[in-house]
């Protein structure tokens, strides 16, 4: 299914992604060195509460996950990229942690990620990651506009994941979402320009490019939810929910300011 949203309903989505936003930018804040993971599922869950909203993951259950996903944030450290189940862990100075936060708002859902080092430490192999999915993410947006096709946006993510010598894994990309998290069309992180959907004003999009440092496989955790990295390297991941307008893309999960 692809929803394209009217007016009203954009007013809504912006409210859900500020809210989204707000929320991964306090978890940012929150997260330092002796932080526990389940501390962070808490905080947020706090948060999705106050402001009256839904989680989109607490009861998810998609064929590749392992019952309903029961956590209302995805905390995923080091060598995890996608889906970390929180658990039982305390960051250490040096980890990098992506955030991955899906929230519904007067019916609308938004959905965004952020990854970044926690502490003092900066390993220059993270910050290396972060930086290439950040500017893969800006050049995607950059390109996203009526008229545009899917197929531009990942020959964009592509093109920058490539130039940095990243592998890149097309089992897992953005995607359409609008009353509920995951819609088409499916977002390759790459892909051919001129392909695929042509992108209309109301259309909502979740982009997000990821990688891992030397590979493009994914392994399993025990809990079922949790792909890390195959060969244990660091990964990064980068996501902003947009939305087309009639002369280009509104960023929608960006922070309420202050």
């Amino acid at each position: 299914m692809i929803e394209i949203l009217n007016a009203t309903e954009l007013v809504r989505a912006r409210g859900a992604g500020a809210l989204v936003g707000t929320i991964l930018q306090t978890m940012r804040e929150r997260s330092v060195v002796g932080t526990n993971l389940l501390d962070i599922d808490r905080w947020t869950k706090a948060m999705i509460v106050d402001a009256g909203a839904e989680s989109c993951y607490v009861d998810y259950a998609p064929s590749f996950g392992r019952g309903p996903f029961g956590h209302y944030i995805c905390t995923a450290v080091n060598d995890a990229v996608l889906h970390g189940m929180p658990h039982d862990y305390r960051l250490a100075d040096g980890d990098l942690l992506t955030l991955d936060l899906a929230v519904s708002l007067d019916g609308i859902a938004a959905d965004s990620a952020i990854s970044f080092v926690v502490g003092d430490s900066r390993p220059a192999e993270s910050v290396a990651l972060i930086d290439t999915t950040e500017r893969a993410l800006r050049a995607g947006i950059a390109v996203a506009r009526p008229g545009a096709r899917i197929g531009d946006i990942s020959d964009a993510i592509g093109t920058v994941l490539s130039a940095d010598g990243y592998p890149i894994n097309v089992e897992f990309g953005g995607h359409g979402i609008g009353s509920t998290m995951h819609q088409d069309p499916h977002v390759p992180n790459t892909g051919r320009p001129g392909r695929g959907y042509k992108l209309r004003p109301g259309l909502l999009l979740a982009l997000e490019p990821w990688v891992m440092s030397d590979t493009d496989e994914l392994v399993t955790d025990a809990d079922g939810w949790t792909l890390r990295s195959v060969t244990g390297c660091r990964t990064a991941h980068s996501e902003h929910t947009i939305a087309i307008t009639e002369d280009g893309a509104e960023i929608l999960t960006l922070p309420r300011p202050a």
